[in-house]
């Protein structure tokens, strides 16, 4: 072999050792899913972790499979837990079938507004919650509850009497309780499956958050909307979480570099479910859609109303349910 070939192979075998020192030392490569378009704070919860730079510098390569692509929107808790999906933002409550505690994370009236939604976020009640989690293999990294009101078809919905004689989508075990209490026949359905059911007459009358409203046009298909208010009814916690075990498993590096992100991503998300309850009322406004308002007074008749279905049931077929709905009614 010639010297002027050995250095050749010399200077190939330096430059691939200094190409190995400046790539990652352990790339991963993630799975995120969810059922939301691409427009949809959620989504947007999602791609800012997976562009931060920080996380991308660790090796860390999120992909996000949006609008249901890789797991139907009630189909991603359990595969989460199982380790064949690494990360997703959905409704806890999507997941009550496994833990009936998570429905409490959507219970009417428990939530007052979306600084007290934080609270919840932090308080000993939402530990609880992540413990159960935990026995799943499931962590939180971003905390996030939204608000959310009525649509319908017909007349509009403020009080328990609007809603009679109607059929109509909760997204949760305990509106579904409150509403049958209040005379409604009830239809269940991910928020993805709304539209077509409002369109094809299957549904009269909707509940659910400010961000579906409008991520998937259901102003098309509604006389009538209630948003949230000053006294909004409905509030439901949407984290975005990831395989506990899968997250154990990356660098030190990496998993403060999706910490650090996720904190960023969770301000944010707090933010931008303020800003979109007024963003959806104006939304149906410039459609054409009636708007109406729930009042102090009717506000307390729902409350009224589902402290004696919702609560009630809750504590009645919850294992230790009486003692988490008193953590959650305890923060302030």
């Amino acid at each position: 072999m010639s010297h002027r070939m050995t250095g050749a192979l010399a200077a190939l075998g330096f430059a691939a050792l200094g190409a190995t020192a400046a790539a990652p030392a352990s790339a991963a490569e993630l799975r995120l899913s969810h059922q939301w378009s691409t427009a949809d704070v959620r989504h947007r919860v999602a791609q800012m972790i997976a562009d931060d730079e920080a996380v991308k510098a660790s090796g860390v390569d999120i992909t996000i499979y949006p609008s249901e692509s890789l797991f139907k929107a009630r189909e991603q808790y359990r595969p989460l837990s199982r380790g064949q999906l690494d990360m997703t933002v959905l409704p806890l409550s999507y997941a009550s079938g496994q833990q009936p505690a998570y429905n409490l994370t959507l219970m009417p009236g428990l939530v007052k507004n979306h600084d007290h939604a934080a609270r919840l976020n932090e308080s000993p009640f939402m530990e609880e919650i992540e413990g159960l989690m935990a026995q799943d293999d499931v962590m939180v990294l971003v905390h996030g509850y939204l608000a959310g009101g009525f649509a319908s078809t017909g007349q509009c919905i403020t009080a328990p009497d609007d809603v009679s004689g109607m059929q109509m989508r909760a997204a949760g075990k305990s509106f579904e309780q409150m509403l049958a209490a209040a005379g409604a026949s009830i239809t269940s359905m991910a928020s993805s499956e709304i539209y077509s059911a409002l369109q094809s007459g299957v549904l009269d009358a909707v509940n659910t958050s400010s961000e579906s409203f409008v991520s998937f046009r259901l102003y098309e298909q509604v006389a009538c909307f209630t948003p949230a208010g000053d006294t909004a009814l409905w509030f439901m916690y949407q984290p975005l979480l990831v395989n506990k075990s899968t997250f154990e498993g990356l660098t030190e590096e990496q998993q403060q570099a999706l910490l650090a992100a996720s904190e960023k991503a969770q301000a944010m998300y707090l933010e931008e479910a303020k800003r979109g309850d007024a963003e959806a009322a104006e939304t149906f406004r410039n459609a054409g859609v009636e708007i109406a308002q729930m009042s102090q007074e009717d506000f307390e008749a729902w409350r009224a109303l589902a402290e004696t279905s919702a609560y009630a049931a809750f504590v009645e077929e919850t294992p230790d349910g009486r003692r988490l709905l008193d953590l959650a009614l305890a923060v302030d």
